[in-house]
């Protein structure tokens, strides 16, 4: 049985500041539900960042509210919210010797004292991250010696570890190349399905997000749509994505070509 997660009410995206406010996109109402893959997809800067900033806090409304379990995000404390909701950003990692388990580790960081010590439930935690994931065999190199793709992993196991109910990721397939790309999107889809955990990501992979998500979120110019892949081809929402006469969507073959 799947429930609501994260909604939204007459949400505006964009930035404000002590002298005016910018919209985005106007109506970002939306509704994400437990057990989900979901995969935010627009054209550059249309707003893809902004709305994950947005309703994952980092950024505030321009207008309306987010609701996180039913309760207003805006409610919540920090250290309430990094146990209701965990993000993976495509930043590298600051300088340092943490081994992979160590980064997995950090992800108790919201439960641990102030002592940062790990119980026997953390470490548990810990463990079964690692497994659902597939990194033990290299759970002990230091995470200058692992590869882009299981960086990618070691960061997703992190968020598992944090046991939130939603996972955020910010283009986590930007630099592998297509079959990491494939792997990581079907591991994304395996961990919902086993966990009962929502995954929201953002990526520029149409065509793979399409053939793996349980739905998707589309952003067009001042426009958000969210439906499964297959009603959204009906619609013919990805013909709207690209300004561009040499590119266009194909529904017979449910994907993109050039022309």
């Amino acid at each position: 049985m799947t429930k609501k997660v994260i909604h939204t009410e007459n949400l505006s995206i964009g930035y404000t500041s002590k002298k005016s406010k910018r919209t985005i996109i106007e109506n970002c109402d939306i509704s994400l539900e437990s057990g989900k893959l979901i995969a935010l997809v627009g054209a550059n800067g249309i707003g893809k960042s902004t709305l994950l900033k947005t309703i994952t806090g980092i950024i505030p409304p321009v207008k309306g509210k987010i609701f996180l379990q039913g309760k207003l995000l805006q409610e919540y404390q920090q250290s309430e919210l990094a146990q209701e909701l965990s993000i993976v950003l495509t930043e590298s990692l600051p300088p340092s010797n943490l081994t992979v388990y160590e980064i997995v580790a950090l992800g108790r960081q919201p439960y641990t004292n102030w002592l940062g010590k790990l119980t026997n439930d953390d470490k548990n935690k810990v463990t079964e991250a690692i497994t659902l994931t597939g990194i033990t065999d290299f759970m002990h190199k230091k995470h200058y010696e692992i590869s882009d793709g299981q960086l990618q992993k070691t960061l997703i196991a992190r968020a598992l570890a944090q046991d939130t109910a939603i996972i955020i990721l910010d283009e986590p397939t930007t630099h592998l190349d297509l079959v990491h790309k494939v792997s990581l999107i079907k591991l994304l889809q395996k961990l919902t399905h086993e966990t009962g955990k929502t995954i929201l990501y953002s990526t520029h992979d149409i065509d793979l997000a399409i053939q793996l998500c349980d739905e998707m979120i589309v952003l067009t110019e001042n426009k958000l749509v969210k439906d499964q892949p297959c009603n959204l081809i009906e619609q013919n929402i990805f013909n709207e994505l690209f300004q561009n006469e040499s590119v266009i969507f194909d529904k017979m073959i449910g994907k993109f070509k050039v022309v």
